[in-house]
């Protein structure tokens, strides 16, 4: 039922000393003997508490033989059996004639006691503040860090020799010292400090397989165009994997080309299909072995061979008279061929190629003379035969004579045979009206 005149209601203080029932406002206070009394809001209060938050304190000193500590804080309160201390507390041992000062260490690691005077002050008063070894030898006391550790500025802290120091990367301790190093791919400047970049490609030769490009404290490799990187080497890039061929595909300089299975051969309509393909009169069917049904290419049919395998036959379309003129079959198609004169039209139709102006007319007027054509394309150029070739011809001609002679002279005298033979187809008109004639040789008419 109270809170803090700030408004605050949290509390953890609960030592409540025993009040009757009371009448009007009532305020509480901490009494001279620590208990929470009820009392009047006029009245006058024996005194306040105040509440401090700090990040740390300073513990006591520790006991040390015939040494008294008096401690002061920071609000006035003096004496010598604080548990803890808050900063700026202060310690006095009047028998050292020593002050002490509660304060934060030089690197941040805590509040410690100190001194403003360098140095350490009698080793049996904690340590003589110390942070490593408190020695007294020569009867002046002095403190001493750690191996790879130095003594700070104070003469009494221990720290590393790499705190503060200015390497960009990497501190190393060496001794009382440190040396500055770098990371992979970049090397120590000339300052000692800093670090700069390595030019691995041009450190190392044939770093990488085709191109090496520097990078900011290392190198990348790369590779020249139509390569890929694959696991760490350079590959040629196949242009098949992004190739739509039904089939084979092959790389080229400039692209790829797509093949086909034996038995096919690709489509001139659609270069990335295939389809089946023979180039003789018969070919072996295509044959599915789990559905048992076969196919042919145009233009064959399917069939069985002698030996009951099924067989593609080529079908002949010039006995179809697919061709208006001439015809010549081929495997799986045909070629239609046209008369001079005429010119091919639709694969398989002929028409009359068209006359020029002129072709064929007779030069000047129609008049009484004779006229002379005019040839449609110049007259072949004559040319000379070999003695030998014109002696050949004349013989060859009179031969041909000779033999139409002898063959005129066999056949009249088979047609004009003696009337012994027959009467009637070389008899004369008067005589074929009489009818046959007997014959004594038997031949009949």
């Amino acid at each position: 039922g109270f809170q803090w005149v700030t408004g605050d209601r949290r509390t953890d203080y609960s030592n409540w000393a025993p009040s009757g029932r009371r009448c009007g406002d009532r305020c509480v206070t901490v009494s001279r003997e620590l208990r929470w009394e009820e009392r009047g809001c006029e009245a006058p209060a024996d005194g306040f508490l105040c509440e401090y938050n700090y990040g740390g304190s300073c513990p006591r000193l520790p006991p040390a033989e015939g040494l008294a500590v008096t401690y002061t804080t920071p609000f006035g309160a003096r004496g010598g059996d604080f548990l803890a201390l808050p900063p700026r507390s202060t310690a006095v041992i009047p028998a050292m004639g020593l002050e002490l000062r509660c304060d934060e260490e030089g690197d941040g690691g805590g509040l410690r006691w100190g001194r403003a005077a360098p140095g350490a002050w009698p080793c049996r008063l904690a340590n003589g503040g110390c942070e490593g070894a408190c020695d007294e030898e020569g009867g002046r006391p002095r403190c001493s860090c750690p191996d790879g550790k130095v003594l700070g500025s104070d003469g009494r802290g221990c720290s590393s020799p790499c705190a503060g120091a200015p390497c960009q990367h990497h501190c190393v301790v060496a001794g009382t010292s440190f040396l500055c190093m770098c990371e992979a791919g970049y090397r120590l400047a000339a300052d000692g400090s800093s670090c700069e970049d390595d030019d691995d490609c041009a450190m190392v030769p044939r770093l990488c397989e085709q191109v090496c490009i520097n990078t900011e404290g290392g190198f990348e490799c790369r590779c020249h165009r139509g390569y890929k990187m694959l696991e760490g080497r350079c590959r040629p890039v196949s242009r098949c994997y992004e190739a739509p061929c039904e089939q084979q595909c092959e790389d080229v300089p400039d692209g790829y080309r797509c093949g086909c299975f034996p038995g096919y051969a690709v489509d001139p309509q659609e270069p990335a299909r295939c389809v089946l393909h023979c180039n003789r009169s018969e070919c072996p069917a295509k044959c599915d072995p789990h559905t048992l049904s076969c196919e042919c290419p145009e233009g064959f049919l399917l069939d069985e061979d002698g030996d009951g395998r099924q067989v593609c036959v080529d079908v002949d379309e010039c006995d179809m008279n697919f061709c208006q003129h001439n015809c010549t079959n081929h495997p799986g198609g045909y070629e239609c061929h046209c008369h001079a004169g005429y010119q091919l039209s639709n694969k398989d139709l002929c028409i009359e190629i068209p006359k020029e102006d002129g072709e064929g007319a007779y030069s000047g007027d129609f008049g009484p003379g004779p006229q002379t054509p005019i040839p449609s394309r110049p007259p072949p150029k004559a040319e000379h035969l070999h003695p030998g070739a014109l002696v050949g011809i004349a013989v060859g001609v009179l031969s041909a004579a000779l033999a139409l002679l002898a063959l005129g002279y066999h056949l009249a005298k088979k047609r004009c045979r003696p009337p012994t033979t027959m009467d009637y187809k070389c008899s004369s008109p008067h005589e074929k009206e009489m009818g046959l004639q007997p014959v004594a040789s038997g031949c009949a008419t």
